[in-house]
């Protein structure tokens, strides 16, 4: 009986998952293996609200690998040694892995491939596994760069590949019975979970999917902005952990139709773009991809107004509303994050790696590319084609919150004000008594002296 190991890392899923039908076509039996790597938490990367979802998905992913008559591996350590261990107890040849593009997972992937090879066997990559298509296929053609800079040109040439067909999930897996695996991880096990943490697992990943493109796809481009409404996705998370592929995603869009679907496609397409700069830039997870020459504030003062952004309390009520969010769900609207980074960076002129360290800290979905070339984006260091824009949080918050339905949700000091003047509770009737009753902060800083302060330091003044 011929042995094949299929290395799960961020496409814990059956459905369309090309390295797992190929070691299944390879082999007469495969080990689909998941390695808790140590150099995750080494590097930090081990938070509460991601290893809990992780967690489910594993669950979940063994759950389904039993209904096929397979179960899944789990061991500890040092993912290539995992690996190799268990490839030599089984006598596999053999062993599939989806490409990944971060530092770790380059890392991981020549480690993995060395010792492979050292013991005459073999590592086969997949690539568009975690994206929808591989970093480095789309190049701008006679420029001499390996990769685009820029996202529109990016979406029009993007938008002409071949999206790969999605594959079903295999009917049988089967798995030699003499693996030994360690106990599946449980969220419950995990402390410090933010309390309203989303459920991991592929198949809360398609009922999610199923219930969204029903009834929320259609109305996405007009919508998705819409705070209060609520109206985005919430399918980040599972393409972080790979329970949903981003192929098929863009496969079912595309057969809806219509300007919801085409708006949902583009932002795929943005998660593909940050994968791609990425794998091009590694360095740009830590460092300026276009440097501004920025002398970020720090100090005392910066410091407590960095806490007091971590804590929802800037005084600025849209800002503080994400910011709790964030903490609640470990999850936040796609305009939250940006107007809270914009706050950070451009606002108060911190680091954007001080706000990129506290997502990472508590977004379920944190993703290096993502992340870290959002919030690049935001503090004007990385693609965006108007790197000194700043956004101005009473007005974002009156034009995608006009009711105050976001902010009263989050910050409930402020329910007792109605309708869009909750945008600006400093000029709520009287002082005194009747202000103080709201229990909540003076504004840390004022605007228009932040905005000159920035315009100063980025030489725009």
């Amino acid at each position: 009986m011929s042995v094949a190991v299929v290395l799960f890392t961020s496409d814990l899923r059956l459905h369309d998952n090309p390295s797992l039908r190929a070691a299944l076509a390879a082999a007469d039996e495969v080990v689909p293996l998941f390695v808790r790597d140590r150099r995750i938490e080494e590097l930090g990367f081990a938070v509460p609200n991601r290893r809990a979802f992780l967690a489910d998905c594993l669950r979940d992913l063994d759950a389904g690998l039993r209904e096929r008559g397979g179960r899944l591996v789990v061991r500890s350590g040092e993912v290539a040694e995992e690996v190799c261990r268990v490839a030599a107890g089984t006598g596999a040849r053999d062993v599939y892995v989806a490409g990944g593009v971060s530092g770790h997972a380059l890392r991981r992937e020549g480690r993995l491939r060395g010792a492979l090879e050292s013991q005459g066997r073999r590592l086969h990559v997949h690539d568009a596994v975690v994206t929808a298509v591989a970093p480095g296929a789309v190049t701008p053609a006679g420029s001499g760069t390996d990769h685009y800079a820029v996202f529109t040109p990016y979406f029009r040439r993007w938008s002409r590949e071949r999206i790969r067909d999605p594959l079903d999930a295999p009917r049988t897996v089967p798995v030699p019975r003499d693996v030994g695996s360690e106990a599946l991880p449980s969220r419950a096990e995990v402390s410090g979970v933010s309390e309203g943490l989303a459920e991991g697992g592929e198949r809360a990943a398609r009922r999610r999917l199923t219930a969204w493109r029903r009834t929320g796809l259609a109305r996405y481009e007009d919508r998705h902005d819409d705070l209060a409404g609520d109206a985005t996705s919430r399918l980040s998370p599972h393409l972080h952990f790979g329970t949903l592929s981003p192929a098929e995603l863009v496969h079912r869009a595309r057969a809806a139709g219509g300007p919801g679907a085409d708006a949902f496609v583009r932002q795929l397409c943005w998660r593909d773009f940050h994968h791609q700069v990425l794998a091009a830039r590694p360095s740009a997870a830590r460092t300026d991809y276009r440097t501004r020459h920025d002398r970020w504030r720090t100090g005392a003062k910066a410091a407590a107004e960095i806490e007091a952004w971590k804590a929802g309390r800037t005084g600025y009520p849209v800002v503080d509303a994400a910011m709790r969010q964030l903490r609640h769900e470990g999850w936040m609207h796609n305009r939250g994050r940006l107007l809270t980074a914009s706050f950070l960076v451009k606002t108060l002129y911190v680091d954007w790696r001080v706000g990129a360290r506290h997502f990472l800290d508590l977004l379920v979905d944190g993703d290096i590319a993502n992340n870290q070339l959002n919030w690049q984006w935001v503090a004007g260091t990385g693609t965006d084609s108007r790197p000194h824009r700043v956004l101005n949080p009473v007005v974002q918050g009156k034009r995608y919150d006009p009711d105050g339905g976001y902010v009263r949700r989050w910050v409930p000091e402020l329910r007792g004000i109605e309708g869009g003047a909750v945008h600006e509770p400093w000029r709520a009737r009287g002082r005194g008594a009747e202000r103080a009753r709201y229990d909540y902060p003076e504004p840390l800083v004022e605007l228009s002296e932040a905005l000159a302060r920035f315009k100063h330091a980025r030489g725009r003044d």
